[in-house]
């Protein structure tokens, strides 16, 4: 394939980033790579690397994007919530919602590795800003509790969801019945919030 200089460094990347998007609406990450995302783009290789520096590099702007998605998704829901017990419901159903609706990009999300690389600041700021939001609200159900308390019980809430879309969107709660995911993340909330929450 002969290389090509038709699009500028900002149109390559948007361009490159939009295809993986798109391929990922029906196929897992696992069955891409770098010469088959340049060869659906027509461009080689090398120009990826030249632009993204690595092809790790380039999955993780992908999920740089789509931790952005969800969080638009998650401003535009939670402007509509004023109480904050309402607004971690809601959070945690918009979670589940979020990864059904795109199972392979949010597939991506949690079992991309850095495979020894850092993680570059603008990604680490992206998973302090969601993380801090469900801080942000446990802190306004208890404002006594310490910090160490408020991150822990985030932590503990996230894993519990996490764990629940999980295992909803693959399937493999290994029942014969139908799960309700959003059901057992209630359950899962009201349980939790009715032992840790100040009265």
């Amino acid at each position: 394939m002969a290389r090509r200089n038709d699009h500028s460094r900002e149109e390559l990347v948007e361009m490159t980033l939009n295809c993986v998007e798109e391929y990922l609406n029906t196929q897992p990450y696992h069955s891409l790579s770098l010469r088959k995302i340049a060869a659906m783009i027509g461009y080689v290789p090398s120009t990826l690397v030249n632009v993204f520096g690595s092809y790790n590099i380039l999955l993780l702007h992908v999920v740089g994007r789509t931790l952005d998605d969800l969080r638009q998704q998650v401003s535009e829901k939670l402007a509509t919530v004023e109480d904050p017990k309402d607004a971690l419901f809601a959070l945690a159903n918009l979670y589940l919602n979020f990864a059904a609706a795109n199972p392979y990009r949010w597939q991506l999300v949690f079992e991309h590795s850095m495979q020894g690389d850092t993680l570059p600041e603008w990604q680490s700021d992206r998973i302090q800003s969601m993380t801090g939001m469900l801080e942000a609200m446990l802190r306004q159900l208890s404002p006594s509790k310490s910090d160490t308390q408020i991150i822990e019980a985030s932590r503990v809430l996230w894993a519990g969801v996490h764990g629940i879309t999980l295992l909803s969107v693959d399937d493999k709660l290994f029942t014969t019945a139908p799960v309700d995911g959003a059901a057992l993340i209630d359950n899962l909330l009201t349980g939790y919030l009715a032992g840790w929450v100040e009265n």
